[in-house]
């Protein structure tokens, strides 16, 4: 995909490079690292137009905020489940893109080969008037998504 490092095996990606990604490659998944909460309130990508669904696996626990040690297990177990492969592209998004590049990086060293951070995340960052989802991110450039 981007710019990789053979020691991290993480790269960053916008949101329309990841779309592009999951739909060119049927082994492809997009990872969402954020809370519960945020699924439900903010929302999740649809990906139902590509034939495949969002993981859903939090990077740390809401509402106390702690990463949560078994990330890694709990991760490797849904993409078990899935089949994905360790060379399989796996696309990290979060809000803004800081968790899920700290969560692609737990993956990379779990031995997983091909993990990209989507930079922009689900919301992209704060405008002027500090709200999210209008600059850039998953909702602004339109993307599919639903309520969780």
């Amino acid at each position: 995909m981007g710019a990789q490092s053979d020691e991290t095996a993480t790269d960053e990606v916008d949101v329309a490079t990841a779309w592009k990604g999951l739909k060119a490659n049927s082994r492809s998944q997009l990872v969402d690292v954020r809370t519960r909460a945020e699924w439900t309130y903010v929302g999740i990508p649809d990906l139902g137009p590509l034939g495949k669904r969002t993981v859903l696996v939090e990077w740390q626990t809401f509402p106390d905020q702690s990463v949560d040690p078994r990330f890694a297990e709990r991760l490797a177990s849904e993409l078990k489940a899935l089949d994905v492969q360790l060379d399989d592209d796996l696309f990290f998004i979060c809000r803004s893109g800081s968790r899920s590049l700290a969560a692609a990086s737990a993956m990379a060293s779990a031995g997983y080969r091909a993990c990209h951070n989507v930079t922009e995340g689900f919301e992209g960052p704060l405008d002027d008037e500090r709200h999210r989802g209008s600059l850039l991110g998953w909702k602004a450039i339109g993307l599919p998504w639903q309520q969780g």
